[in-house]
């Protein structure tokens, strides 16, 4: 050996020596290492958060022996192979590229008091009443046919006496508001089907709509009140209009990759409207 190498050689064991002084093993689990920075990064993070148990260094390591246990036995039974893990994997796959791709522009997003307004001015906060008639997501030959036939027999007695509608609602409706005269209580558009909130949105206080269709059968709605802007959650709507940018964001990301994608959809098995 020369004398060269043997410097090189030297140099490199002295590196290591240092380094696993300086890392140390504190835990072998079936060969596998535990160093000391894993256990010191996991017991620091451990104590920013609220705990029925006190947080020390044992129960830490003993969390992260567990951990690399459970996932030893994960890969003797070939677990990543199993199709449910296969999709939740991918699932955590998609959302770190999205994560990786996008997060420089999500930092980005701000959201002003007068994007609020402006979202507020068309989706505005009301309270409302429904009598729910519903329709299975896979309904039974009829059943929505009879959900609408009877819908529109409360509608029209509504029609002549409107002020019925609470008595009704506590009759038929299938919703866990009937006890309560179908009263729904405020709530953004956001928490609302979107066929719901169309049918009442911009109409006076006590308008009853004919029968809306949604996902979860047909309504008679009853709009109760409107919220004022200056009475709305506003962390609630800054939230809401955060969401709202990052969903544009994510639209022309997913826009860009399809249109580099060699996509073939078959529109013969999209014709199907379930809500039809």
């Amino acid at each position: 050996m020369s004398k060269r190498v043997a410097i090189t050689l030297l140099s490199f064991l002295l590196t290591f020596s240092i380094q696993a002084q300086q890392d140390p093993t504190v835990a072998t689990v079936n060969g596998a290492k535990i160093k000391k920075s894993e256990l010191d990064k996991k017991f620091y993070q451990n104590m920013l958060f609220v705990s029925d148990k006190v947080v020390t260094k044992k129960k830490v390591l003993n969390d992260i022996i567990n951990r690399v246990l459970g996932i030893q036995r994960a890969k003797n039974k070939n677990l990543q192979n199993d199709p449910v893990v296969k999709e939740k994997m991918e699932d955590v796959l998609y959302h770190a590229q999205i994560s990786k791709d996008l997060e420089p522009q999500l930092k980005k997003i701000v959201v002003t008091d007068e994007d609020i307004k402006k979202y507020y001015a068309s989706k505005p906060e009301y309270r409302t009443a429904h009598i729910l008639f519903r329709v299975r997501a896979k309904p039974e030959k009829n059943e929505a046919l009879a959900a609408q036939k009877k819908a529109m027999e409360v509608y029209m007695t509504l029609k002549q006496n409107p002020d019925k509608f609470a008595e009704l609602a506590n009759r038929y409706s299938q919703s866990s508001t009937a006890a309560n005269g179908g009263d729904m209580g405020f709530q953004p558009a956001v928490r609302m089907a979107p066929e719901y909130f169309k049918a009442i949105n911009g109409k006076p206080d006590g308008y009853i709509t004919s029968p809306v269709r949604t996902q979860f059968g047909y309504h008679v709605v009853k709009l109760l009140a409107k919220k004022d802007f200056s009475s709305i959650n506003t962390a609630l709507y800054k939230k809401i209009v955060y969401d709202k940018k990052r969903d544009e964001i994510l639209e022309k990301y997913f826009d860009g990759l399809q249109k580099g994608a060699n996509i073939k959809v078959e529109e013969k098995f999209l014709k199907r409207d379930p809500l039809k």
